[in-house]
């Protein structure tokens, strides 16, 4: 009796531990999918990476686009299509005079892409330029990158009833020598004020003994001439005509080369942009016929 117990006890232990074998190595061979009854386990299935799935969003982008003032409802309304159809990028803008935003630059600010009314501040900025256009040195643009963008006018802007009735530049030369209007102009670091600057050497006229006899006043910027020719605050101004557009003022005049020469607007992705490629998207884009069609609809045109 003895010996039939060990033998049975023994049996039962050896069943015991063939059931424990067949529910370990099934499961082992499963996850190596040589079970073909068995649906594939999940690490046969390749790894699918952020960038393989087909609706994986793009990574968010800011780019920071330093520009003239007088680009501010344009550029507005173009980056509302341009972000529909790049919804991964976010377009920051830092509206100024370009002698500001020169500065700014120049003191680090954060930017990707730069707008200037004029060639002066981004020859200032641009290393291939000589000591004459570039006496710092300074070293902000992309080589490569830099284009003439658009092409503006200098007009001559006045109030709602012209109460001087103002019709031409000749008749603003001649009212400020009689000491009989009331000029707003730019400052010397505005490119619109340099413009102006020209215009009234052109016409012989002394900018210091004008403003010291109470004929110019000022603005820091073409939207403070505006706003100031727009509130009647003064008899005319001299602004950019897609500024006389955007504020529904009457121009009775606009500057020829030779009065100002062409007022060009240079643009470039600057060499610290943190997204270049970006940038020079957004530049490529303004250069297209969807953007061109806004500018040309306030008054600027293509450089031919």
């Amino acid at each position: 009796m003895k010996t039939k117990t060990i033998v049975s006890m023994v049996l039962a232990f050896a069943l015991l531990f063939s059931m424990a074998g067949c529910a370990y190595y099934p499961a082992f061979t499963q996850t190596q999918g040589s079970n073909q009854n068995s649906e594939p386990a999940q690490t046969e299935q390749p790894s699918q990476t952020a960038s393989d799935a087909p609706d994986a969003a793009e990574e968010p982008i800011e780019l920071i686009v330093f520009a003239a003032a007088s680009m501010t409802e344009t550029l507005t309304q173009i980056a509302e299509e341009y972000q529909k159809d790049n919804p991964q990028i976010t377009l920051v803008f830092n509206f100024d005079s370009s002698g500001t935003l020169k500065t700014q630059i120049e003191e680090g600010a954060d930017v990707d892409v730069f707008i200037s009314a004029a060639q002066k501040q981004m020859n200032q900025l641009d290393s291939s330029k000589d000591a004459e256009d570039n006496p710092d040195g300074l070293d902000f643009v992309k080589q490569g990158s830099r284009i003439n963008l658009l092409e503006n006018k200098v007009a001559l802007a006045v109030p709602d009833g012209n109460p001087k009735d103002i019709t031409s530049y000749d008749d603003l030369a001649l009212g400020l020598k009689n000491g009989d209007i009331f000029l707003a102009m730019g400052g010397s670091d505005v490119p619109v004020g340099q413009y102006t600057q020209k215009i009234l050497a052109f016409y012989e006229l002394d900018e210091e003994e004008l403003a010291s006899n109470g004929c110019i006043t000022y603005g820091s910027n073409v939207k403070e001439v505006t706003t100031q020719v727009s509130e009647a605050a003064v008899d005319c101004g001299i602004i950019y005509s897609t500024d006389a557009f955007s504020a529904g003022l009457q121009v009775v005049d606009t500057a020829t080369e030779e009065m100002c020469g062409r007022v060009i607007y240079p643009a470039t992705v600057m060499n610290v942009s943190k997204h270049p490629e970006e940038a020079q998207a957004f530049l490529d884009y303004l250069t297209g016929p969807k953007a061109l069609a806004v500018f040309e609809s306030v008054g600027f045109s293509a450089i031919n």
